[in-house]
Formats: C-alpha cells, structure tokens, sequence
C-alpha cells in the first residue's frame, strides 16, 4: 500500500502544481492517473498547441507547460501511478481515506484531492457497427505513438485540429494517409487547413470532402474502409487499410467518481469555494476543471490559484492543532525533500567606520 499525505486523483497541470505548493508546506504528494504519463489533456490531445493566458508566458506549447511543472515540482519526489483509474474510496476509523484503483493499488491518505480536469475521458465514436470488433486491431482513437504508422496506410476521419494536424504529421511517417471529412470546409487552425491542402495538392495526403468512413472490413484486423460520398454519383470509395483513426473529440465523463456520494451538478464535484474546494465528503477537494461553484472559470490559472488555496486547509487536516504562518517564497525560499534549496541571495551590509 503506497502512504502519503495527499493523494490526487489527476496528473494534469492543476494537479501537478498541487504538489508544488503542497511541497512549500513539506506535504508529499502521490498521483492517480489513467493515462500513462503526466500532463492530462495537454500532453495527450494537444502537447503542441500553444496557450496563451498563462501569466508570464505569452506563448507557451502545453507540452512545455507540462515539462515546467515537471521540473518545478522535482524537488518534491512525488510519487506516480499512471496508467490506471481511480476507483473506489473507503474511508477509515481514524477519517483517512484508501483510493483503490481498477488494477488493485492502494493509496492511503488523510487527504483526497480530485484535480482530474473534466473527469475521464471516453472517445467519440463514428457509428460505424463493427467498429469495435477492430479497436487494437487497426482503430485507434487518438494517436499515441506516431511511428506505430510508419510505412502504414492510414485513413484519419474529422474536421478539426487533431484530425489535421496528426493527417500532416502523418504524411511524412505513414506510406499514404488519407484525410475524410463529412464537410467542404475544416473547422482547424488556418494555416493547418492550408498546410493539408498544399499537401493534398502534392499527393502526400488523399483529400475526401463531403464524405464519410460507413464501412469496415477485415478478418483478424482492419484491411479496408468503404467511404460514402454525399454526392450520389460519386457513390462510394473502397480503400486498402491497415489503420483508422476517428479523432471526433473525447466526450468527459466523470467515471467511477460520480459513485462516491459526492455532490454533482451539472456533472462536476460541487464545492465550497467560499473557503477551501472541499466536497461535501470531509477531507476530499476538488480543484481545477472537475469542480463548480458560482463564477467559476474553468481555466489552467483558476485550478493554480484553487490547488494554493485548498492545501492551507489540507495542512490544518493533516496537522490538528499546528499552527503555520505562510511565508513567501521570495523571503523564505524553496527547500525541496532532495536536500536542494533555492533562496534570494543575502546581502551584506558592513558598517562604516
């Protein structure tokens, strides 16, 4: 059983930076999360998208965002279990709480915090009828390892950024990629909507428009796609394939979670925002894009200023009766768990005789 003082259920930029200022406290941390590494949706579904209201950073790719936070919270050794869900909290005689997850690890904590973003994510999936007969086989429904598609055949279905940003990387992995789009116009980035029409025009990327995947066919895997065009006369496109992949988004979902007996609306984690994201559960938070309360902003920066509020009050749960004074860290410094500390330089200051 893995013990710690805080465990979080959510590795994304909110739950990474819990560990920072639980870290100033001298709090360990230890994270949940289904994906197999750190970083949430800006590391799976948009790692080079840049975001633009991160203070201090006009600019800033959510993958680097992700790389900061990794190497801000260093110092503080937290712990990681990745690649599986949380899945069921059992309180204990003493309030502390055990998060199982769906491969059987435990986590024991006096304090549970939920910073999994929009919850667990499950894809959008076309209504093609067979298709689940060739998920792992040939269907995928976001790319995780490009050079799994190199030398492949590939065909990618939708209209917006993934779709064309992964069909123009693509084009130079896979041995021929084929872009499908229920509609004439993209719904992307305007230079990625350019970049794919010039490679189109190259014949790096097959361009189908108005036209959607409606059949798939194989035997121990995927084989071919039969694409339906909108125009009757040109009727239907039968491809040799040995990959598709859907991007149509990820719908949210609170998963197991919403069984806990926390209190929902309008599918987030209700909290008391006027004092500490508590949940109605004591000793269990929600930060960040999961929860809701009146005027909530579901921002990066809300989650950074939500995760420094709620760990004040997750020390006075873990430390009854101790009282701490917050310093900051320009007079106080950081001292990490490894030993490492950063502080301001002193200055000396010699009398004159």
């Amino acid at each position: 059983m893995i013990k710690t003082d805080i465990v979080i259920i959510g590795a994304g930029p909110t739950g990474l930076f819990t560990v920072f200022e639980a870290g100033l406290l001298k709090l360990k941390c230890h994270l949940i999360d289904a994906l197999p590494q750190p970083g949430g949706q800006c590391s799976e579904i948009y790692p080079k998208k840049p975001i633009y209201d991160i203070p201090a950073f006009p600019e800033i790719l959510a993958g680097t965002l992700v790389d900061n936070l990794m190497e801000q919270i260093k110092p503080f050794e937290a712990g990681f279990t990745l690649g599986e869900r949380a899945e069921t909290l059992d309180k204990q005689e003493d309030g502390s709480y055990i998060v199982t997850t769906n491969k059987g690890t435990q986590h024991h904590a006096p304090v549970v915090v939920i910073a999994g973003g929009l919850g667990s994510f499950e894809p959008r999936k076309p209504p093609i009828s067979n298709i689940v007969d060739f998920e792992d086989k040939g269907v995928a429904y976001m790319v995780k390892d490009p050079e799994v598609y190199r030398g492949k055949k590939v065909v990618i279905a939708g209209g917006g950024d993934s779709a064309l940003d992964w069909a123009i990387f693509l084009a130079d992995v896979a041995s021929e990629v084929s872009l499908v789009h229920r509609r004439n116009e993209f719904r992307g980035a305007l230079d990625s909507v350019e970049k794919a029409s010039e490679l189109a025009k190259l014949g790096k990327i097959k361009l189908f428009t108005e036209a959607e995947v409606k059949k798939l066919y194989g035997d121990e895997k995927l084989e071919a796609v039969v694409i339906k065009h909108n125009d009757a006369e040109k009727g239907e496109t039968y491809l040799e394939v040995d990959n598709f992949i859907p991007l149509f988004g990820l719908s949210p979902k609170l998963g197991p979670i919403g069984n806990w007996g926390l209190e929902i609306e309008k599918n987030a984690i209700k909290v008391n925002n006027a004092k500490d994201y508590q949940t109605n559960i004591p000793g269990v938070f929600a930060i960040g894009d999961v929860n809701i309360y009146e005027g909530k902003l579901k921002l990066i920066l809300s989650g950074f200023h939500e995760a420094a509020v709620m760990c004040q009050y997750a020390y006075q749960i873990i430390n009854p009766g101790k009282r701490y004074v917050m310093k900051y860290t320009t007079v106080g410094g950081v001292e990490g768990f490894d030993g490492s500390k950063k502080e301001a330089k002193k200055e000396v200051v010699q009398s004159i005789a």
